[in-house]
């Protein structure tokens, strides 16, 4: 797929906008690994934090569809700057594609193209959560798993068969 068609797609999602508040359109495209396309627009809310970002809405419509990895992104506004993702657009492409693209484009067809990972240096992602071992190692939450386990095994054995429920600490 051409920018220019990805660029298109995000533009037309960028009509179906709903910003009463800001007033601002956003649209978004997502070009997925296997070539399929979803697209998002903003959606905002008079509760700002329940408001959506236009590559939010898009991100989750190719997620709910079964695409797990991007290829790039075309995110486009009216006016003539650039939009770029916010933070949390930002992590949440990067927990699919560290390595995929941005376009940032102004209303006035022009963009710009950055690597995600240029636009989020040192990211925080799945690999500080789950550390890749191997099988012979345990993770630190099966160890507190297993700690917990042996509390509770402790506990039981002290107070009998109280029926005793036990909060497990970490």
């Amino acid at each position: 797929m051409t920018d220019k068609k990805l660029i298109s797609m995000a533009a037309e999602a960028m009509e179906n906008s709903y910003s009463p508040y800001s007033r601002v359109k956003v649209g978004a495209a997502v070009e997925c690994a296997d070539g399929s396309v979803f697209t998002g627009c903003n959606i905002e809310n008079a509760v700002v934090a329940s408001s959506i970002c236009a590559e939010a809405s898009a991100v989750a419509s190719a997620v709910s569809a079964g695409c797990r990895g991007f290829r790039r992104i075309a995110i486009i506004s009216e006016g003539n700057t650039y939009r770029f993702p916010c933070g949390a657009c930002r992590q949440m492409l990067y927990e699919f594609s560290p390595n995929m693209e941005i376009l940032s484009v102004r209303a006035d067809g022009r963009y710009v193209s950055y690597k995600l990972e240029k636009l989020l240096p040192m990211a925080f992602g799945k690999e500080q959560i789950i550390p890749l071992q191997t099988e012979q190692e345990e993770t630190p939450h099966a160890q507190n798993m297993q700690e917990a386990q042996e509390v509770k095994e402790v506990n039981e054995v002290a107070n009998g068969e109280q029926g005793l429920e036990l909060g497990v600490r970490s």
